[in-house]
């Protein structure tokens, strides 16, 4: 890569292919929209494979994960990504040699990038088993599931039905918890022989380097390392450091503290110049300004040497502020799995290190802050938790309706 290189805001009509366009985006609109580029990636040898696509917001995009697994007679799909034609041809490349897809999990009852995906991917497999966290639901319009495409005749409950391939399989809940629109729940899945621990939302790590997944089309990263909405993209690898831990910021607390939103004269006063007068570019609408000090807030949720294993803040204030004691049993409970070493979480790194003594660290860690802060950086996300408890849709005992 060139230090310094302009990126060219014409786009490669090659790019658009067929194999990679996503029909039923309007569901979900968010970014890519329908063009889904799928990033296949082995990352235990012969055991786990990752899928990745990007989704998001306004360019504040990161790395959404299926993960194809190795089981007994054939393949496990967690968490479902959409099926585009791209990715289901590398599937069935896995298919040839390992075997046809047993089952598919959703093991999120919350999770709409996964859920939006499932009746798609379930069509493609006919004969594979359907299961799900128990407790889904939706939003704005809360419909069930053969409501929107699942059959109820292939479709089981995991724990209240059982659960898949127990012969090499562990699955451990984290919640319920009430959450006022919904239940927040996920089934976490030990898979022995690769020594991975699957799961959602719960654990993320985030290294400081920018996910291979942009190496396709790094214009997130570029967009989002200016300063100025006249500034043009260039490329290089400092701009795209630049441009991730930014996206990282965006996507943990939505509104970071350092953060400020400039009245809309100023957006427009650097908009539509020359050389940016295209949707790549947003028409050179940049409506963010960036305060002094914002890196250090980034370098804490960024690791160096491997990827950093922590709580998404999202959560940590908007699920977990009044229950961090579900979430430290659920840890206590991973802590008795024997032999793990890896995490495979559906959003940033595709492989954390990850054992009794890194939950052991994470826990005290925990402890030895302000859990679910309502200064800096999570302001922002205070404000929405503290508004959704004074208007009485969050409950202040979360745990209460699944008591008995």
């Amino acid at each position: 890569m060139k230090d310094v290189e302009k990126v060219s805001m014409t786009s490669n009509k090659s790019d658009f292919s067929l194999d990679r366009s996503w029909p039923w985006w309007p569901l979900l609109p968010l970014y890519p929209y329908g063009f889904r580029r799928t990033l296949i990636s082995e990352i235990i040898p012969n055991q786990i494979w990752s899928f990745e696509q990007l989704q998001g917001l306004y360019y504040v995009a990161v790395p959404v994960r299926l993960t194809v697994v190795k089981v007994s007679g054939g393949l496990m799909l967690f968490n479902p990504l959409p099926p585009t034609a791209e990715l289901l041809k590398a599937l069935n490349e896995l298919i040839k040699k390992y075997g046809p897809v047993l089952s598919i999990i959703l093991p999120t009852a919350s999770g709409l990038e996964h859920k939006i995906a499932l009746p798609s991917i379930a069509r493609a497999f006919p004969e594979a088993l359907v299961w799900v966290c128990p407790g889904q639901w939706s939003f704005p319009l809360n419909m069930s599931l053969p409501f929107l495409g699942v059959s109820s005749s292939r479709t089981k409950y995991l724990l209240q039905d059982g659960v898949p391939h127990e012969d090499c399989t562990s699955w451990i809940p984290l919640g319920p918890l009430d959450i006022g629109l919904g239940r927040f729940q996920e089934v976490s899945c030990f898979h022995h022989p690769s020594k991975a621990l699957l799961v959602t939302d719960a654990l993320v790590g985030i290294e400081a380097r920018p996910p291979s997944l942009f190496d396709f089309d790094p214009t997130p990263l570029l967009f989002h390392s200016r300063e100025r909405g006249d500034e043009p993209l260039f490329d290089s690898y400092e701009q795209r450091l630049k441009g991730w831990a930014r996206l990282v910021l965006f996507a943990s607390f939505l509104r970071p503290a350092l953060l400020e939103i400039p009245s809309w004269i100023d957006v427009f006063r650097y908009s539509f110049k020359k050389g940016l007068r295209n949707p790549k570019a947003h028409f050179g609408l940049f409506p963010f300004i960036w305060k002094e000090g914002w890196e250090d807030s980034a370098k804490k949720l960024l690791g160096e040497k491997e990827p950093l294993l922590q709580v998404a803040p999202v959560l940590e204030r908007l699920i977990f502020p009044r229950s961090k004691n579900t979430l430290f049993e659920w840890l206590d409970n991973l802590s008795n799995l024997k032999g793990m070493k890896w995490l495979v979480s559906a959003h940033f790194s595709a492989l954390v290190p990850f054992d009794k003594k890194r939950i052991r660290s994470l826990k005290n860690n925990i402890s030895s802050r302000k859990w679910a802060d309502s200064q800096g950086d999570f302001s922002f996300l205070s404000s929405l938790d503290q508004g959704l408890f004074n208007a009485g849709i969050v409950p202040k005992d979360p745990l209460k309706a699944f008591k008995d």
